[in-house]
């Protein structure tokens, strides 16, 4: 059951509601945050440090494209990928004839796409008609701070979001332990192969917020599928992002792993990127 729909169901008198099964309680507490390897020392995930978290609650999976249907369907919201009239799409998404657009100097595989939106994740001539239940891409930071207005939620900071992704695990790698995905044990939605040739993946792109075992707190997809859009503001950099993509491999992007951490502007949208809410503790019946 989505928070949304919820909104209004077993309310007491403090305005509190009912859990939905869509959303995990977590305990807070301290744990070590970062790492002590360095893949990508620009990005600061060390050193190690011991980092304290209050109690909260956050989606099992990132908001999929029916819940933000809903939320568009609801408030008349107009993202900013609609409004600027384009956005990055991955290059072999597209049909031959359209690679030749415009791409991103240092990333050549981002093309800027005209029309290419949440509801058409490769252009005008896609459609999300088969994929309800995978994650909403092309929105920006923006765009996931108004979702979570509307849905009474909000995003989460990185140490929230990163002691999510531990499920309880003491400086660990990936969500499930230290266990390296690969060609033959996926694990994880990234990509497979020689990044950024062909994929071995049928389709290389999103796949349901559900795929693959949740973590030990019962949440999905920490690692891989899409990027999440976390509330922590890194200055010049621009907005956090957590928990790599589909486009992440261990040779060019090794982000996916939990201490893991990058950026984009609050106003870019790309399809890769989504995003998951957290609550604080008080909205919720104890």
């Amino acid at each position: 059951m989505d928070l949304a729909r919820c909104v209004g169901c077993g309310v007491d008198a403090a305005n509190r509601v009912k859990v939905p099964a869509s959303v995990a309680l977590l305990a807070g507490g301290a744990f070590d945050m970062g790492s002590a390897e360095a893949f990508h020392p620009d990005d600061g995930e060390g050193p190690i440090r011991n980092q304290h978290v209050a109690p909260f609650a956050i989606d099992r999976h990132a908001v999929t494209n029916e819940h933000f249907a809903q939320f568009v369907a609801a408030s008349g919201y107009v993202t900013e990928a609609e409004r600027f009239g384009w956005s990055f799409v991955f290059y072999l998404f597209l049909g031959r004839g359209a690679r030749n657009t415009l791409g991103v100097a240092d990333a050549p595989w981002w093309r800027k796409v005209d029309r290419a939106s949440w509801q058409r994740p490769e252009g005008r001539d896609s459609d999300i008609g088969w994929r309800a239940d995978h994650p909403v891409v092309h929105v920006s930071w923006n765009d996931a701070t108004a979702f979570a207005a509307w849905a009474g939620g909000r995003l989460p900071t990185e140490a929230e979001w990163e002691y999510a992704a531990r499920g309880g695990l003491h400086r660990k790698r990936f969500p499930w332990g230290d266990e390296e995905p690969s060609d033959e044990r996926a694990l994880c939605n990234i990509w497979r192969g020689e990044f950024p040739q062909q994929s071995r993946d049928e389709w290389p792109g999103t796949m349901p917020v559900t795929a693959f075992e949740p973590n030990g707190y019962g949440l999905y997809n920490m690692a891989g599928n899409v990027w999440d859009w976390c509330a922590d503001d890194r200055g010049s950099k621009g907005k956090a992002i957590r928990g790599g993509s589909y486009l992440c491999h261990r040779s060019y992007c090794y982000r996916y792993r939990v201490a893991a951490r990058s950026t984009n502007a609050p106003d870019s949208s790309t399809g890769h990127m989504g995003f998951r809410l957290a609550y604080d503790n008080g909205r919720f019946e104890p």
